[in-house]
């Protein structure tokens, strides 16, 4: 069996706001990199800082590193990639975008750096932008919604049909695996590796079975794990690249609930599971700005579920779908989906778990995969509770589904499609057994995570590949 230490830094949270270092917080903020990670190993040198601060020290500088990794586009680069679409592209006009936020940018160390995905974000948050592509590459099909097409209104009529209102099952066939860049860690070294695995304790899941996995010795995180593991350690070999791989079968099941707002009971507000689910914690914070919009949106509605789609709807309008910043880069995600009118799955999940706790309704992170053929990807939702029915999922960044079938439309403010593999009922919580150095992905928990003794090794180092086969 293999042997590790369990530690309680857990390398998780998002490193800043220490009082002692708020003069090095600021020169982050403004850019200042250089001039930060001098102040930083002036302190490291200085030799009077206790173990803990060096590391909350260097942790900052893995962080500066991560966001020069999202932002490494010159305006070269950008002009380059936007040139063909728009021949007459001016400074004025970059300079419009940027003050938008539809050409996102930041200066660092002096120089404008444009994030690595800035150019194909554009054409999906600016209208006219957008148009302008759609004119000279063509309206592009879009796979998923055509496999959605014909699967959801068959789902729907499956579950009414069905005696207990259960979903049908799919099942899958999973090779996972990570591949680390040869000569990342010395020869000899140590490598661990935490790789997803899927929840057992899930009704939507069930017939988990672990085929293969390239190393004798592995630990499945238990099922109090809220971010679920199967962890493997290895050496490293010298010119050699360092493989992990696993395989398992399991069955996923769609579940959809026939909701009306007259279902839906008065919440106990003295039980536990509201206190916690509505409360405010890192990633979700009730501020002005929060407390404004639900204003805006919700107004004088007090129905839950009601006010669930309300919230539903406005995100989905509001904020386009966009490639995102790591997730570590980003202490308060719903205020940068508010200030840059944008967010992935995962950034308008929190944003919507944001505006549902303000508004006293229980939620909580819930994610993995998206197993659908020929898209399969990274995905995050939600799960919000009603009385009387449960927990029930919500899928913001699927959106309103185009149909004219209500229950097909909104499907996914009260259902889920069976392709998922569900890793993480929460995020921002401790590994089994514990990660040491700060984690690459200190939210969320979908491509894996890997360390040796020397530190955490970022995504940049290695690559990973999910292959899905259906099963009948």
């Amino acid at each position: 069996m293999l042997r590790y230490v369990i530690v309680f830094f857990t390398g998780v949270a998002l490193i800043m706001g220490s009082s002692r270092f708020q003069h090095i917080d600021r020169e982050i903020d403004l850019g200042n990199f250089e001039k930060a990670e001098m102040k930083i190993n002036r302190l490291i040198e200085g030799g009077k800082l206790s173990e803990e601060e060096v590391l909350i020290l260097r942790d900052k500088i893995a962080v500066m590193e991560r966001i020069r990794l999202d932002f490494r586009l010159t305006e070269d680069d950008i002009v380059k990639n936007l040139r063909p679409y728009f021949p007459e592209l001016n400074s004025r006009q970059l300079r419009e975008w940027e003050k938008s936020h539809a050409l996102e940018m930041m200066q660092i160390d002096g120089r404008k750096m444009y994030f690595k995905q800035a150019h194909r974000n554009l054409f999906r948050q600016d209208s006219s932008a957008m148009a302008r592509k759609l004119d000279i590459d063509g309206v592009q099909t879009d796979g998923l919604d055509e496999f959605l097409t014909d699967y959801l209104p068959e789902t729907v009529q499956k579950i009414r049909n069905s005696p207990d209102m259960n979903g049908p099952w799919q099942k899958m066939k999973i090779h996972y695996s990570i591949t680390l860049d040869a000569d990342a860690v010395p020869a000899g070294e140590t490598v661990s590796a935490w790789m997803p695995y899927p929840r057992e304790d899930n009704e939507r899941h069930r017939d988990i079975k672990l085929i293969d996995a390239s190393e004798e010795d592995y630990i499945i995180a238990p099922h109090s794990a809220a971010q679920r593991s199967i962890y493997m350690q290895t050496q490293a070999v010298a010119g050699e690249k360092t493989r992990f791989s696993y395989s398992f079968e399991f069955s996923s099941r769609a579940q959809w609930f026939d909701l009306r707002p007259g279902m839906i009971r008065p919440y106990d507000r003295n039980s536990e599971l509201y206190k916690v689910y509505t409360s405010e914690r890192e990633q979700i914070r009730f501020s002005e700005e929060i407390r404004e919009l639900s204003r805006r949106i919700v107004g004088d509605e007090t129905n839950p579920y009601t006010i669930i789609r309300l919230l539903f709807s406005y995100i989905r309008s509001t904020y386009p779908w966009a490639s995102a910043r790591e997730y570590s880069t980003l202490p308060d995600i719903p205020h940068y989906v508010l200030e840059h009118g944008k967010g992935d799955c995962g950034q308008v999940t929190l944003l919507l778990m944001t505006l549902a706790r303000y508004n006293g309704i229980p939620a909580k992170w819930q994610s993995g995969w998206m197993l659908h053929p020929g898209e399969v990807n990274l995905h995050d939702w939600a799960e919000v509770y009603f009385e009387g029915i449960g927990w029930v999922p919500v899928d913001q960044s699927f959106g309103l589904q185009k149909s004219e079938d209500e229950s097909v439309r909104y499907f996914y403010t009260n259902g889920i499609d069976a392709y998922r593999l569900i890793v993480n009922d929460d995020y921002s919580r401790p590994f089994f057994p514990s990660k040491v150095h700060l984690r690459s992905e200190t939210i969320d928990f979908q491509r894996g995570e890997l360390e040796w003794r020397g530190g955490n090794l970022y995504f940049d180092s290695w690559d990973y590949q999910m292959d899905v086969e259906y099963l009948k």
